[in-house]
C-alpha cells in the first residue's frame, strides 16, 4: 500500500514540474508561424493572402498579386505593422486596388488577438488569418 507520504510527495513534485512547464502558446502572437486570410479565392486568381511572421516581427507578405516585406512590433495586445517593399507583379487595377486595401486595413490595426488557430487584428476594419497549421 503506497503511504500518504509517498502520495503528498507524488502531488507536490507533479504540481512543481506543471509549474515550471512552459505556458501554452495558443494566445501569443504568432512570431515564427505563416497564417492565411480568412477570405474567398478571387475569380480568376488561385492566391489567397498570407503573412510569414519571422521571431523578431519581420514579415514576408503576399497579397492577391502584390508580395514583400513588413515588420511587426507587439506590445500586450497591441500591434503595429509597417509595410515594407511591395513588389507589383504585373497586377491588374483590381488586384492592385485590394492590394492597397489589405495593406492600409493592416497598417491601420491597433490592437490583435489569438483564440486557438484564429489572429484577428482589430482596427476600423476587423482582419481574420487563420494559422497554416499543416
Amino acid at each position: 500500500m503506497i503511504s500518504n507520504t509517498t502520495l503528498l510527495r507524488a502531488a507536490m513534485a507533479g504540481a512543481a514540474l506543471l509549474f515550471s512547464w512552459p505556458a501554452h502558446a495558443a494566445d501569443d502572437f504568432p512570431f515564427g508561424l505563416e497564417m492565411t486570410l480568412d477570405a474567398q479565392r478571387m475569380p480568376g486568381s488561385k492566391r489567397i493572402p498570407n503573412l510569414e511572421i519571422g521571431d523578431a516581427g519581420e514579415a514576408m507578405v503576399e497579397l492577391w498579386c502584390k508580395g514583400g516585406k513588413g515588420q511587426f512590433s507587439v506590445a500586450g495586445n497591441t500591434v503595429v505593422f509597417v509595410p515594407g517593399t511591395i513588389v507589383n507583379r504585373n497586377c491588374t487595377e483590381a488586384q492592385v486596388q485590394l492590394d492597397d486595401q489589405l495593406l492600409a486595413d493592416l497598417g491601420a490595426a491597433t490592437n490583435w488577438q489569438r483564440r486557438g488557430d484564429t489572429v484577428t487584428f482589430i482596427g476600423p476594419k476587423t482582419l481574420r488569418f487563420r494559422l497554416n497549421t499543416n
